[in-house]
């Protein structure tokens, strides 16, 4: 069976929703910590005409008038935009914002000044003043396998990034609800896979589970291309499976 037959729908389709829900907070800590979430979206046509409905590729006509049209919303994504030159101390803000925030801060961020530490400073182009954190990536379960998380990702990351001087993620599990995961040998497996992933792209592991990637890195620039093409091979083969 070809791979991106199992998919349940074309990933050609898939596109990206990113917004920042600005709560109008005059803070130091809103000023200094940005969410920006990320809905994957599955773009769906349905035809209804007759008695049924019918999937769009029985359809001839690209704007059919019998056609409805809705986004699913099949996966997300969350970032976390930290400016360590305004509001308050940037490391506070992460430590009171969520654990994993935490986690990231006590690598890479000096807790007296809120700044990048000297051994991450000297690692990192100085392009941007910013971090972002690429906090949790999800995918539903039918969607999975396909290497999809890192190409949608990538595009989010692309997005974001400008303005910052590094990328940080702690790769992981988020999904936690696999009975098969309850045995370490496998989650340790699993977990490694998305580690991968992220590698791919041009993430690197500097200390403690918490992997950076510059903005300015090569890799991350033609891996995108890569993903791209791979987006379209998977789109060709869906379509040319489910005809």
């Amino acid at each position: 069976m070809n791979e991106s037959s199992a998919l349940p729908g074309d990933p050609s389709e898939l596109h990206l929703r990113i917004y920042y829900d600005d709560g109008l907070c005059d803070t130091p800590h809103a000023d200094t910590l940005e969410r920006w979430d990320v809905a994957v979206l599955d773009r769906r046509r349905t035809h209804h005409g007759g008695k049924d409905s019918a999937a769009t590729s029985d359809c001839v006509q690209a704007d059919c008038p019998s056609c409805t049209v809705e986004d699913v919303a099949i996966g997300s994504m969350v970032f976390h935009r930290v400016h360590l030159d305004r509001g308050r101390n940037a490391y506070r803000a992460m430590e009171e914002e969520s654990e994993e925030l935490y986690e990231i801060a006590q690598v890479l961020l000096d807790p007296q000044t809120g700044s990048f530490t000297s051994d991450v400073s000297e690692m990192l182009e100085y392009i941007g003043t910013g971090l972002l954190v690429m906090d949790r990536v999800t995918l539903d379960r039918q969607w999975r396998g396909h290497g999809l998380a890192v190409i949608l990702a990538t595009e989010a990351i692309h997005r974001l990034m400008p303005g910052c001087r590094a990328i940080a993620c702690a790769p992981g599990i988020t999904d936690l609800s696999s009975h098969r995961l309850k045995d370490r040998t496998e989650w340790d497996r699993v977990n490694a896979k998305i580690a991968r992933g992220w590698e791919r792209i041009g993430f690197h592991l500097y200390r403690d589970n918490i992997y950076l990637l510059s903005p300015a890195s090569q890799d991350l620039e033609e891996q995108r291309g890569v993903l791209r093409g791979r987006l379209v091979e998977l789109g060709a083969s869906w379509r040319t499976a489910t005809s």
